[in-house]
């Protein structure tokens, strides 16, 4: 993803996701498009939690500006983390965009109901996907005024 418009560092972007193959989509699509942003990833719902409070191995973790979650994760499903980070003070702050393979009706209500900034369906192609992370590049670091880091 490219640097803020106004000049300042590249944006923490937390992605949690499950799938080896998603993963490496996503960094891929940072490294071909020379996307600046850092990508930290985590793979399950559990350790989301423990990097967005900090705890354990994650003491050190940065406060992310965005977060790309996916719904279906194993310990905590992704509803569940939306849930918690849309109810701590600290987090609720941090725009949450859920990209998952989910079309169903009831998972994008579910996510708007617990107020996920964006519901985007992950594309299987893979120059689709890199269309997508982009798509989420540009509205969120180029458009979207993003709050400071806590």
């Amino acid at each position: 993803m490219t640097a803020p418009a106004d000049g300042k560092s590249p944006i923490e972007v937390l992605l949690v996701e499950d799938d080896p193959g998603d993963v490496l989509m996503t960094q891929e699509a940072f490294e071909e498009h020379k996307l600046r942003n850092r990508l930290t990833v985590v793979s399950d719902g559990a350790e989301a939690l423990a990097y967005l409070r900090r705890e354990g191995p994650y003491a050190d973790a940065v406060v992310p500006d965005l977060i790309l979650l996916d719904l279906n994760l194993p310990r905590r499903d992704g509803r569940e983390v939306l849930e918690e980070i849309k109810k701590d003070e600290e987090l609720r702050r941090i725009p949450v965009v859920v990209l998952t393979t989910s079309q169903a009706d009831e998972d994008i209500l579910r996510s708007y109901q617990l107020h996920a900034n964006a519901y985007v369906t992950k594309p299987v192609d893979f120059e689709r996907f890199i269309s997508v992370v982009r798509q989420i590049d540009e509205f969120f670091v180029s458009v979207v005024k993003l709050p400071p880091r806590g």
